[in-house]
């Protein structure tokens, strides 16, 4: 086997927001005001290659304090199967407006429409919270050091 037909994990760029796109959950991480990174899962839409996220509450706080952040989607069970797509880069608040919001309230619902739970499903204790914390859109945007993976291009079962 010569070099060049070695097989490779590697994703092109249109591979790696392919995967993005239909991926479901990302694990987005931020960093605490003494730096401690917390690392929590997240329902996300890509929308011209940034994340964008309705979040609420501490991650909020956490990015107005600290932009710094990584995203980590991946999916498989077997080794064979395992594809992922780490970044690293910029999260920022934003208020989505006119094409942009439309958009996002329209990949929002096609990823994530048959997974929600109804307000009125959730206990009561629940509903309050969520109704007294506040809530954003965060827009992650990339920096040049992306991981990526994808096993199943070895061809192995």
């Amino acid at each position: 086997m010569t070099e060049k037909s070695k097989p490779t994990v590697r994703m092109s760029e249109q591979e790696i927001w392919q995967f993005l796109e239909q991926g479901h959950t990302g694990i987005l991480t931020t960093l605490r005001q003494d730096g401690m990174p917390i690392a929590l899962p997240i329902w996300y839409v890509c929308l011209d290659q940034h994340i964008y996220i309705g979040t609420r509450g501490k991650k909020l706080n956490r990015i107005s304090n600290d932009p710094r952040a990584s995203l980590l989607v991946e999916e498989g069970k077997r080794w064979s199967e395992l594809r992922a797509v780490h970044m690293t880069g910029k999260a920022e608040i934003v208020n989505l407006e006119g094409d942009l919001s439309a958009r996002y309230g329209a990949e929002l619902e096609r990823k994530y429409g048959g997974y929600r739970t109804a307000g009125s499903a959730m206990p009561k204790a629940t509903r309050e919270v969520y109704a007294k914390s506040v809530s954003g859109v965060v827009r992650f945007t990339p920096d040049d050091r992306v991981l990526h993976w994808d096993n199943r291009k070895l061809g192995i079962d």
